[in-house]
């Protein structure tokens, strides 16, 4: 970036972009500026310039996560926002009413401009087809190109997603001088994402997280280009999401059943703010295991657990031996998508203890009867194959997600179940055994940021490299992103986004752009810094430029999933 001292000058810019279809970016930028006074004075349609001395200082100037190709030059021009809005392109399959577009205009325009409400420019957007009134999904095209150069600028793009994605990055790419003007360099970027999904978990049953909190979330996801949000909504704990069909889980399970619940129109909120930034909202509702809270609203449902032949008080997982727990479960899950719109759910079938299915005499009668003998992986399995089958049955569209335990139980699930890699180390290994067998997978166990440590633990991250390990191309192939995990055992509204940015952008970056271009984590470290004061702007605070002591990177460690 280059910086230009004025001394006793009078500067007025004359900077024009413009756009062609299919999705086209139109500005018009008059710029005025009076040196030591910071007065405007009237647009000229010319560039007068008196006396000018100019100091250059190299900073860092480019976007995150990096696009698949980008080009900078020293050449900029200046845009003045008392001349600045947005419009569409008579060409634009959207046009005024496209309620994601609309939005994101105004949102852009407070973001690329803090300290002013509306300008009177021009930058005009054709987008080549429709979808304003639809939602993201697996196969929503994200891709756009920008060009910005002398006297113009064209974003394209296909999709209105593709659209937010090219927005945030011609967002970055504005910047101000020391004296307050504002400058775009000449640019070009052709841009995509390397894999479908991306995603963000939070965890909010171990620690409720109130609505603002979430949305503050979704925010900093769509700055960073995550497209997936995983709502862990419930678990052992507490059970916080207000069940239409059966309130008592919240009313029972909650921690508490008025203040630590989101109703069904919280619900609403976050869909359709995540919605609006080009987000999916995938929600996990995880059993056998994980389910204490369930049991509170739900006599019946969690296996009673003996000791010395008599019933103890306490219970299991969720019991898979009677007809009424699937009954439950296939009420739920038609809750579930009825409420949620995307085509994908997560089952969960992670860490089930089989103690208390052991202790149980009618389990064990129940396993005699279908053969499983001593093996409880074989009942898990049967209980996993039943849920996932109730969920297809009900909906053909549905996609299941489960951890990766239900896959190393050897369980017989549908092909196009989506399994999730979460444990250690040997993820690669797992990858491996995982695509042989033809399931598409996600990775998100090298990014458990819940584990801190001192220093700059983001470097972990963005070193990990997800089709690193023995398989085909085609087996490659199936790994269609990953996620990070942000589990709520020492994590609620206080320390929520301190620990989550910008570590989690490393994750952002890996999943969005070219490997081969982002394995230097010396050479992203100033862009990530820079994207870190990016964020600290967007929420009001003052950025010091300095990674090195960042709060978000000095926390001890913390307990896993």
């Amino acid at each position: 970036m280059t910086r230009v001292l004025t001394v006793s000058a009078l500067v007025y810019c004359h900077f024009i972009v413009q756009t062609s279809s299919p999705t086209a970016l139109k500005l018009t930028e008059v710029c005025s500026s009076m040196a030591h006074t910071g007065t405007h004075s009237q647009p000229v349609r010319s560039c007068l310039l008196l006396v000018v001395v100019s100091v250059c200082v190299q900073q860092v100037h480019g976007v995150w996560p990096l696009p698949q190709q980008l080009h900078q030059s020293a050449d900029r021009g200046c845009l003045s926002p008392q001349r600045f809005s947005f419009t569409y392109g008579r060409d634009s399959a959207a046009q005024t009413g496209c309620s994601v577009l609309d939005a994101a205009f105004k949102r852009y325009f407070s973001i690329i401009f803090p300290d002013f409400t509306k300008g009177s420019g021009l930058l005009m957007l054709s987008v080549k087809t429709g979808g304003c009134d639809g939602y993201p999904d697996e196969d929503s095209d994200e891709s756009y190109n920008l060009s910005v150069s002398e006297g113009q600028a064209v974003l394209r793009s296909v999709t209105v997603w593709g659209a937010l994605r090219g927005l945030e990055s011609f967002s970055q790419l504005v910047y101000q001088d020391d004296y307050g003007s504002y400058f775009i360099n000449k640019t070009e970027i052709v841009d995509f994402p390397r894999f479908a999904f991306r995603g963000l978990l939070l965890d909010t049953s171990r620690h409720y997280l109130p609505l603002h909190a979430i949305l503050k979330t979704l925010d900093a996801m769509a700055y960073s280009k995550f497209n997936v949000f995983h709502w862990h909504i419930v678990d052992d704990p507490s059970f916080p999401y207000q069940s239409r069909t059966f309130p008592d889980l919240s009313n029972k399970g909650a921690f508490h059943p008025f203040t630590h619940i989101y109703t069904q129109s919280d619900v609403m909120r976050v869909i359709e703010h995540a919605r609006m930034r080009g987000i999916r909202v995938v929600p996990e509702f995880d059993s056998p295991g994980h389910t204490q809270s369930w049991g509170k609203g739900q006599p019946g449902l969690l296996t009673p657990c003996y000791k010395g032949g008599v019933p103890s008080g306490s219970f299991g997982p969720v019991d898979p031996t009677i007809d009424t727990t699937y009954k439950f479960m296939e009420s739920l899950l038609k809750e579930v998508k009825f409420v949620f719109p995307d085509s994908y759910v997560h089952l969960g079938g992670d860490e089930v203890s089989f103690a208390c299915w052991q202790s149980n005499p009618n389990v064990r009668k129940f396993m005699e009867k279908m053969g499983f003998g001593k093996d409880f992986t074989k009942l898990e399995s049967f209980y996993m194959e039943s849920v996932i089958l109730l969920g297809s049955i009900q909906d053909s569209k549905i996609t299941s997600i489960v951890w990766q335990d239900v896959f190393d139980y050897h369980e017989r699930i549908p092909q196009d179940t989506v399994l999730e890699i979460w444990k250690g180390e040997k993820y690669q290994a797992e990858l491996s055994r995982m695509t042989q067998a033809g399931h598409r997978v996600l990775l998100s166990a090298p990014w458990y940021i819940n584990h801190i440590s001192y220093g700059q633990d983001w470097r972990n991250s963005y070193a990990v490299q997800p089709q690193n390990f023995s398989g085909t191309e085609e087996q490659k192939k199936l790994v269609i992103g990953g996620e990070v995990a942000m589990w709520g055992e020492y994590v609620d509204a206080t320390n929520l986004t301190p620990r989550l940015w910008p570590r989690a952008c490393a994750a952002a970056e890996r999943l969005w752009s070219n490997e081969e271009k982002t394995l230097n984590a010396d050479l992203a470290f100033p862009r990530l810094e820079e994207f870190r004061c990016e964020l600290l702007r967007y929420w009001k605070y003052v950025c010091n430029h300095s990674l090195s002591t960042s709060a978000s990177f000095q926390w001890h460690s913390a307990h896993s999933k």
